[in-house]
C-alpha cells in the first residue's frame, strides 16, 4: 500500500483511527495529507513532527516524530532546503539554530509556550548578576535570546544527565518550576526560588561558581518559577481517582508535573521515555499524564494497548498546528522562523552541548 496517495493515506488512517473518525474526515484529511507529501517532495522539505501532534497528522506527513531532543538532533543533521516544524515556536527556533541557511517554517503563528513565556533574558541575565559564576541550565522549551545567556540546554530526558554533567555543585536551572524541584530530588541538590530584588552575594565571581558556594549555596539548584499551563494541572486527587475507577492501570506522569503528580505515578520520563515505557510492557490499561494526543498517537500505533484518557486539560499551542495550516505552510512559505545571527550563534552553543549529551 502506497501511504503517498489519498487512498493509501485514508486507508491507513481508517486502520488506525477508523474507530472513533467519521469515515468522510479520514478521506478529507487523507486528501490534505496526500497534497502536503506532494509539495514536501517538490521543495525539497523534511517535516518534524512533535508527540503532542493530533494522530491525523502525527501518522501521515512528518518525515520524523519524538520529543524536543530527538528531533533537534534530526534538525541538526538535515540536508533539505526547507524544515516544517509541526510544533511551538521555541522548538522552531531551535531548528533554526542548528540550521541558519535554511528556511525553517512553523505552521501557526500562535504556537507559542506558556512556558517559554515565562522568563526573559533580561531575567537570566539578572540571575546571573546574583549569582556571578553559576552556570545556567536553560530547559529546551526557552526562546533563543533565553537559550542565548544559557551555558547549556536540557530536555526533560536529560535534564539530570545535564546537570551532574557541570563541575559546578551550584546550578542555575530554568525555567520550569517543577521539572526543576523533580530533577533537584533525582541529583540530591536543594532547591531555592530566590527574588531577584534580594541582594545578590558579594563575592567575585569564578568559572565553577565558587563564590556563591562560599556564600553558602553548595548543593543548590536556583530555580525559577515558571510552569506548563498543561501538566501543571494534573493532580493526585486525578490519580487516586483514576485509580479507584482502574485499580489495575498503569500511570505515567511528564517530569513538568508537580513532584507530588510524578511520585504518585508509576513512572515518569520525557514524551519519548513514555512511548517506549507502553511499548515495551504490558499492563491492563495506561493513562499517561501529558498532552492527551500523545496517548492517542500511542494507541493508534499499538492497538492492542488500553489507553485511558484524561483530555480536559489539552496544550492551546499544540493544538494550533493543524493539516491545513500545515499545507498552507508550504504552499505559502509561511510563517518563516528567524533568529538575529547575534542571538543564535551564541544560542547554539548551549544547544550543540545539549546534542552532545544526549
Amino acid at each position: 500500500m502506497d501511504e503517498t496517495t489519498v487512498e493509501g493515506l485514508y486507508l491507513k488512517l481508517k486502520r488506525m483511527i477508523g474507530d472513533y473518525t467519521p469515515d468522510f474526515e479520514l478521506r478529507y484529511k487523507a486528501e490534505l495529507a496526500a497534497e502536503i507529501i506532494r509539495l514536501k517532495a517538490e521543495k525539497n522539505a523534511v517535516i518534524l513532527g512533535h508527540n503532542y501532534m493530533e494522530p491525523a497528522l502525527y501518522h501521515t506527513i512528518p518525515d520524523f516524530v519524538g520529543d524536543s531532543l530527538e528531533l533537534s538532533r534530526k534538525a541538526a543533521r538535515t540536508d533539505k532546503d526547507i524544515i516544517v516544524f509541526c510544533g511551538v515556536k521555541f522548538m522552531a527556533e531551535t531548528a533554526k539554530i542548528l540550521n541558519p541557511t535554511k528556511t525553517v517554517l512553523l505552521p501557526s503563528e500562535k504556537a507559542g509556550c506558556s512556558l517559554a513565556a515565562s522568563i526573559t533574558a533580561e531575567d537570566v541575565r539578572a540571575l546571573k548578576a546574583r549569582f556571578p559564576g553559576v552556570p545556567v541550565v536553560s530547559y529546551v522549551n526557552t526562546y533563543a535570546d533565553v537559550k542565548a545567556e544559557s551555558d547549556i540546554c536540557c530536555t526533560s530526558s536529560n535534564a539530570a544527565k545535564v546537570v551532574k554533567s557541570l563541575s559546578s555543585d551550584t546550578v542555575i536551572f530554568l525555567p520550569d518550576e517543577y521539572l526543576a524541584r523533580n530533577v533537584a530530588r533525582e541529583t540530591g541538590k536543594r532547591i531555592i526560588f530566590p527574588s531577584l530584588l534580594e541582594p545578590g552575594i558579594s563575592a567575585q565571581p569564578t568559572e565553577t561558581g565558587q563564590a556563591a558556594e562560599d556564600a553558602g549555596y553548595a548543593g543548590t539548584m536556583i530555580g525559577w518559577r515558571g510552569r506548563c499551563e498543561v501538566h501543571e494541572k494534573f493532580t493526585v486527587d486525578d490519580i487516586r481517582r483514576v485509580r479507584q475507577q482502574f485499580p489495575d492501570v498503569v500511570i505515567l506522569a511528564h517530569p513538568e508535573c508537580s513532584p507530588e503528580v510524578t511520585a504518585a505515578a508509576d513512572f515518569s520520563g520525557s514524551t519519548a521515555a513514555m512511548i517506549r515505557y507502553v511499548e515495551q510492557t504490558a499492563a491492563p490499561r495506561y493513562l499517561l499524564l501529558t498532552e492527551c494526543a500523545m496517548g492517542e498517537n500511542i494507541a493508534a500505533a499499538n492497538p492492542d494497548k488500553e489507553m485511558l484518557r484524561l483530555c480536559s486539560v489539552r496544550c492551546p499551542h499544540m493544538n494550533q498546528i493543524t493539516l491545513e495550516d500545515t499545507l498552507k505552510a508550504l504552499q505559502l512559505n509561511r510563517y518563516v522562523i528567524e533568529v538575529p545571527e547575534e542571538i543564535r550563534v551564541r544560542a547554539v552553543q548551549a544547544v550543540e552541548r545539549m546534542i552532545a549529551i544526549g
